[in-house]
């Protein structure tokens, strides 16, 4: 395999996590009755450019299909990050009546609802089917399509042209990298702004975020690899966040290299030093996780069957894909997690792929009163033990399984 973004040969692994289904393919009740598709997940880094990448197995289409499930809403914690975003980019950038936002990958509208309720003009750009209509149904004007070079070029045509685009968690998710940036440089209006959020790499090393690799996440990015790509495909970053998101994520802010006027910040000198001395353009960064991996999974493991022995009902919370990693990669299956408690009713009365535990609604755990609950969705830890603070009355526990395991 070639590296998505330079073309070199990958000959380095950074990790090796078996195989298992693409992990937003939840099971209904006749197609649990049916053989499922495995594929490999194996991570590979290219030693020129320092992008981290799965291997080609999994069709984009495949994976965000029409019954794509997830859906940003659910989360209130994610729900106040888009609207303090909102408010934030309104008043840096005079966003106002007279500005066009776009958001590539907008899922049900999350984000595009506060826009709008700002009076500024925007629409969105999304490929599933599910969240597109979700997205509607809020009255936001959703164009259904994967967006790159071509859709970018056709939107120009019409007059959509962006003084802000906004891609959430979308950055990681493209197979064609270059030409998914390459068309927010055609996108952009002379001196527009594109906002990008992706979990950070180097905390995804340090802090052992394994579980956060699946097949959709088709690349694993630095502000190194991300400057290089921007800059090889039209844009230049010119300031850069560190947020808490999704386990410690960066915000990155780029213009068009040919026309922008945007000031390159501190912030982005700051980072790259950062990473520069933190060893991310050497191999020997990456080499050493596959280890880290294997002793969270032991530990887990051994968790879940102590718990088994000593006769302690143990259940989930949160059918999130860096669940399904974890459950695949470690072997779990009902025997050991009874059962996964999801908000959304899309995934509620279906089944994990691979570990094929059943997904129920939070009424399960009043009832069953479990010993303890898995909090799969480590990132929204505080979100979940607050919903689920009652549990506490007949002694229940919450755990953790990453960075390493905890008892709460």
């Amino acid at each position: 395999m070639n590296c998505r973004h330079c073309g070199s040969e990958l000959t380095h692994i950074f990790i090796d996590l078996g195989s298992a289904p693409p992990s937003n393919s939840y099971l209904t009740e006749q197609t649990m009755k049916k053989p499922e598709k495995w594929y490999p997940l194996k991570v590979m880094v290219c030693n020129h450019c320092w992008l981290v990448q799965t291997e080609d197995f999994v069709g984009a289409d495949e994976m965000f299909s029409d019954e794509y499930a997830y859906f940003s809403s659910f989360s209130s914690s994610w729900l106040e990050h888009a609207r303090n975003y909102v408010e934030k980019m309104a008043s840096r950038f005079d966003l106002s009546e007279e500005s066009m936002v776009v958001e590539v990958a907008a899922n049900d509208g999350y984000l595009l609802q506060y826009v709008e309720e700002k009076g500024i003009p925007c629409y969105g750009i999304e490929p599933t089917r599910s969240t597109a209509e979700a997205a509607r149904e809020k009255g936001i004007e959703i164009i259904e399509a994967f967006f790159g070079v071509a859709k970018a070029e056709e939107l120009v045509k019409e007059g959509l042209h962006a003084d802000l685009t906004v891609a959430n968690n979308v950055l990681a998710h493209v197979p064609d990298i270059n030409d998914f940036v390459k068309g927010f440089s055609i996108l952009l209006k002379s001196n527009g702004v594109a906002n990008f959020e992706f979990p950070h790499l180097l905390n995804l090393v340090e802090q052992n975020q394994f579980d956060t690799i699946y097949h959709e996440h088709y690349s694993y990015l630095s502000l190194t690899v991300v400057r290089t790509i921007f800059e090889a495909n039209g844009l230049a970053v010119f300031d850069v966040e560190e947020l808490p998101t999704h386990g410690g994520s960066l915000r990155v802010y780029a213009q068009r290299s040919d026309l922008g006027q945007h000031p390159k910040t501190e912030a982005v000198t700051e980072l790259q030093r950062k990473e520069d001395q933190s060893g991310m353009n050497s191999i020997n960064f990456y080499q050493g996780f596959q280890d880290k991996a294997e002793k969270i999974k032991i530990e887990f493991l051994s968790f879940l069957i102590d718990a088994k022995q000593r006769g302690k009902k143990v259940a989930a919370y949160g059918a999130a894909a860096k669940g399904n990693t974890m459950m695949n990669f470690a072997g779990v299956r009902p025997d050991l997690v009874s059962y996964v408690v999801d908000k959304n009713p899309a995934k509620q009365n279906k089944y994990m792929p691979g570990s094929r535990i059943p997904i129920v609604g939070e009424d399960k755990i009043k009832t069953d009163k479990p010993g303890y609950i898995v909090i799969l969705p480590w990132n929204l830890k505080k979100e979940v033990m607050d919903q689920l603070e009652y549990v506490r009355k007949w002694g229940s526990k919450f755990v953790v399984a990453v960075p390493e395991l905890e008892v709460l």
